[in-house]
């Protein structure tokens, strides 16, 4: 008999403490109903991007110096740099860069070691597209005016291609 009653005790603590419980968790409920939305309506309200937000990669051709540091830390090997050797002036001219940013993880990377700071992170984020053959690169080429390749003249080049 007294085990009847232990165990009848025990059953009516745990039931007391699960409806507290019960309580609590309504309580804290009730406490969220007076707090204003914090989601976005996305397509018609953009969020505010931070300072040091990652979006897609901004490109300055003119300011390029076709020192493939951005390939080198580049932790996928990604951008494609094109570029010849002019003997003339000793040094190096930019014919091509491109980077995939169907491949790009967005590391900023090449962003932080550029020399010459051609490259920059911008906030656009909207980056997705229905179709995947669509093109998602930077792919800038030099004016074909301004490269004007003399067949007499001989020059170095290199093309890094890493896909």
């Amino acid at each position: 008999m007294f085990s009847m009653v232990t165990g009848f005790m025990n059953y009516s603590q745990q039931t007391i403490r699960a409806a507290r419980y019960i309580g609590q968790s309504f309580v804290i409920t009730l406490s969220h109903t007076n707090r204003l939305p914090i989601t976005i309506q996305y397509p018609y309200e953009k969020s505010i991007t931070s300072e040091r937000f990652r979006g897609r990669i901004h490109f300055e051709f003119d300011k390029c110096i076709a020192c493939e540091v951005c390939v080198r830390v580049c932790p996928i090997d990604l951008p494609v740099v094109d570029w010849r050797f002019e003997r003339d002036i000793k040094k190096k001219q930019l014919l091509n860069y491109s980077i995939d940013f169907g491949v790009c993880i967005f590391c900023g990377n090449c962003v932080e070691y550029c020399p010459t700071n051609c490259l920059s992170m911008t906030e656009e984020y909207e980056l997705s597209t229905s179709d995947r053959h669509e093109d998602y690169t930077i792919q800038t080429v030099m004016n074909s005016t301004q490269i004007k390749i003399d067949k007499d003249k001989p020059f170095d080049s290199r093309t890094i291609t890493n896909y």
